[in-house]
């Protein structure tokens, strides 16, 4: 998500996420849209002017809700028309609005509309549309579609919320009925299909006081973007087989936390490819752990043949954790590296993999992602990253595009940057310096890419989980923690942020 481009409606739900999470209430958002709404009207039409809203039972409709309050106050005649019936509105800040509106016994004209035999023909000078917002797919059912029709029969002046009820905002189109806008006050950015569409009348762009940090910065928003939905008829392999490269004789934990990270994020399958050394101690880590022994005590280009072997299991592969920098092991890196881009797999490389790759000076074939901390870009970039996060935000951007891969830069302040977009993560602690925190962390974004997400996405969302369950460490047990509290912490992390439940500490 980058300022000044258009965005998908998941995009905008991510966006809203984020500013929930930085401390702007959904109540706040939708108080800043009916405001905005209330405002065109009152720029272009005298108070004399009767006003009808049209409202659905969503997030669309409170922002009609709030619409027709400040007009009230403004001495305008308004008209609101609920589709549907009051108990039956699903958001919590809409409940409150219609509370207030409801109150409004004087001022405002509340009429109930329960199903498509009670809609009659509408009459206003200013039609206002605050039906559905950016959720329509295909072709509306009754009794909206008879809503739509009945709005577009008022010779008024027409005015859409957000986007016209009916069309689909990130393709354009529609499939049915929709209506017809004179205005359409779409907020804070215009939609993708908004370039497309040949019933929005004017367009505006309204600010809601959404922060630019909802989009530069990391937030539950960028997990619900990575997440993948959970259908009951999901099969094994459905959300992704990783194989993990990793392990020697010295380090054996590595490879085994990373790929628990992947775990616990969600993919269904995880293969550990280590030295025969490591293997069996890896084995031991967790029962839900595939190993696959290699042969000798370090990483070495016999062991390709194997590795090639795994590839058409898997959907993606990290190579790095606790592999070594032995003369062969960095041979064998590189040449991993290769087949991995000939079979098209996403890749991630860490720690010992990112060493030998900087050796070869080249671009990346395939989707990747690289977790380097400070001292492993500068071998790998040959800059140090210094200065603010900012500062290392434009050294970021400039080296990922270099290397035509994703760039996760940890430090106290993350930077994520695919040489187009740059994100910055603030989540995490000192007591995150322990040593293992880095391959949880590329297991979570591994586990991602497996699951079919962009390497950019995967990088993002992975940055934030992973700092979260580290402040939820922290929360409970202070700096004392392992890198296993982080994978224990990863589901709960998930699952509180695509509801939307968790807040940024001041």
């Amino acid at each position: 998500m980058i300022l000044d481009e258009a965005v998908t409606a998941r995009e905008m739900r991510a966006i809203e996420m984020n500013t929930v999470y930085l401390g702007v209430s959904k109540l706040q958002l939708m108080e800043n849209a009916g405001k905005a709404v209330a405002e065109a009207v009152r720029e272009r039409f005298s108070p004399k002017m009767k006003v009808l809203i049209a409202c659905g039972l969503g997030g669309n409709g409170g922002d009609g809700f709030v619409a027709a309050r400040h007009l009230a106050g403004q001495g305008y005649p308004v008209s609101v028309v609920l589709l549907g019936r009051p108990e039956n509105i699903r958001s919590e800040e809409a409940r409150v609005n219609w509370v207030s509106l409801v109150n409004m016994t004087d001022s405002v004209k509340i009429t109930e509309v329960h199903d498509s035999a009670e809609i009659q023909p509408l009459k206003a000078s200013v039609m206002v549309d605050a039906l559905i917002g950016t959720g329509v797919r295909g072709v509306l059912l009754s009794p909206y579609r008879e809503m739509v029709q009945a709005i577009n029969g008022v010779e008024g002046f027409k005015i859409a919320v957000d986007v016209p009820s009916g069309l689909d905002s990130d393709s354009g189109e529609a499939e049915g009925d929709v209506v017809q806008a004179d205005l359409t006050l779409t907020f804070h950015k215009p939609k993708t299909g908004m370039k497309n569409a040949e019933n929005l009348g004017q367009l505006q762009v309204c600010p809601i006081g959404i922060p630019p940090e909802a989009e530069t910065h990391t937030g539950p928003g960028d997990v619900y973007i990575a997440h993948r939905h959970r259908a009951p008829e999901a099969h094994k392999g459905d959300f992704g087989r990783l194989l993990v490269i990793g392990g020697s004789e010295t380090y054996s934990g590595a490879p085994a936390l990373t790929a628990l990270g992947a775990y616990a994020t969600g993919v269904d399958l995880v293969y550990v490819a280590a030295p025969e050394t490591a293997a069996s101690i890896i084995a031991r880590f967790s029962p839900s752990l595939i190993t696959v022994k290699l042969k000798g005590s370090k990483l070495s280009p016999r062991n390709l043949g194997a590795i090639a072997s795994l590839l058409d299991k898997v959907d993606a592969v990290a190579v790095g954790p606790g592999l070594g920098v032995h003369d062969e092991t960095v041979e064998a890196v590189e040449a991993t590296i290769e087949v991995v881009e000939e079979h098209g797999l996403p890749l991630l490389l860490d720690a010992d993999a990112l060493k030998a790759f900087s050796k070869s000076k080249r671009k990346l074939r395939t989707g990747a992602v690289l977790t380097p901390h400070g001292a492993e870009f500068k071998i790998l970039t040959g800059k140090a990253a210094e200065g603010t996060y900012r500062d290392r935000g434009k050294l970021v951007m400039k080296e990922a595009s270099k290397l035509d891969a994703t760039v996760l830069l940890k430090g106290n302040v993350d930077v994520v940057s695919d040489g187009d977009a740059v994100r910055f993560n603030r989540t995490g602690n000192p007591g995150m310096t322990v040593g293992g925190t880095g391959d949880v962390l590329s297991g979570v974004v591994a586990g991602y890419l497996a699951m079919g997400v962009s390497p950019f996405e995967a990088a993002t969302a992975g940055a934030f989980i992973n700092g979260a369950a580290g402040d939820a460490v922290y929360a409970e047990k202070g700096y004392h923690m392992l890198p296993s509290d982080l994978v224990e912490k990863i589901p709960w992390v998930i699952e509180e942020s695509i509801r939307g439940r968790t807040r940024r500490k001041a």
